[in-house]
């Protein structure tokens, strides 16, 4: 985001845990988990998916970036559904992939083409005036801004008046910064929601705690600290690369309990992180199945905002 080669790449955001994936292969999983009581299948909102297209001459990679960086050829709204419809996903999230950058274009044709069906969050550069490229977003259904941190200081990474004006224009138009973050940066994103309180955060992928395999207390109490600002939400999404990276990824309910106990469910959303849950040997529905049969200490009204409800009011409302 600070340039065409940004230091962050979804290599160093999967390690180990993609490193064993020997070729590619996008699966449908048509199987439906039962119906948890009192929620309905067909209204889930998946709150975070990448889509790309094999069309580089209609909409070109970001200088940096070639196809034989993608983590497969393609990943299109039809390859989507297949996932997502046999699983009940109704609606969903898209967040910009980075092979784009800041030039949103694909994920904007779809989100018209497919109208009503998806949300987005975009990259803007924040170089220049990005308030007014947020506003310009915003008027097309965008309602998210991805920020990365990548492998910027902690002390950095926030600072500036490029990025207060972003966190000020997400308080004044209600559009939420989404920032993907290892968990060091906990602290710096802690003390910019001191400083801009009515903005909207959305954490992606639990900060990756555990993307090491490691998930530290010490991690979880700095995300958990987070809570006391009213405008912070968190993604449980990405269960392919947290703890142990196996499914049904049981191993990550007591985080899982940890940050609803912290947050609540009307602050928390579900998300898939497709089409990276997907490959690897890894499928859709052991993700949302998580959440919607395999633990036992969530209610059905908690399963009713985790799936849709948070979702819905953040990207969707």
């Amino acid at each position: 985001m600070n340039g065409p080669k940004r230091s962050f790449s979804r290599r160093d955001f999967l390690g180990a845990g993609m490193a064993a994936v020997a070729g590619w292969g996008v699966a449908a999983h048509p199987a439906l988990a039962e119906k948890p009581k009192g929620e309905s299948p067909e209204k889930y909102i998946d709150a975070h998916v990448h889509v790309w297209t094999p069309d580089t001459q209609r909409y070109p990679l970001a200088p940096g970036y070639s196809k034989e960086q993608m983590v497969i050829p393609s990943f299109t709204p039809e390859e989507l559904f297949a996932n997502a419809r046999p699983c009940g996903v109704e609606r969903i999230v898209l967040i910009q992939m980075s092979y784009y950058q800041s030039d949103n274009s694909y994920m904007l044709d779809i989100m018209r083409k497919h109208k009503g069906i998806f949300s987005g969050v975009a990259i803007v550069d924040e170089r220049g005036d990005p308030s007014r490229k947020m506003r310009e977003l915003a008027a097309q259904r965008v309602r998210g801004f991805r920020i990365v941190a990548g492998k910027q200081s902690a002390d950095r990474w926030l600072a500036g008046g490029p990025m207060a004006a972003m966190w000020r224009c997400g308080a004044d138009e209600g559009l939420a910064i989404c920032p993907l973050m290892d968990p060091h940066f906990l602290p710096a994103v802690n003390a910019m929601c001191g400083k801009y309180p009515k903005t909207p955060v959305v954490v992606d992928h639990f900060a990756r705690i555990g993307v090491d395999g490691q998930i530290r207390s010490h991690d979880l109490d700095n995300l958990c600290a987070l809570a006391r600002h009213k405008s912070v939400r968190v993604k449980l999404s990405a269960f392919y690369a947290l703890g142990k990276k196996k499914a049904p990824y049981l191993d990550l309910a007591p985080m899982i309990r940890r940050v609803l106990d912290a947050f609540g469910p009307e602050r928390l959303m579900w998300a898939s992180d497709s089409p990276f849950q997907v490959i690897g040997g890894h499928r859709y529905a052991d993700s949302i199945d998580l959440l919607r049969s395999r633990l036992d200490f969530l209610t059905p009204t908690d399963r009713a905002w985790l799936l849709r409800r948070t979702a819905e009011q953040t990207f969707f409302s």
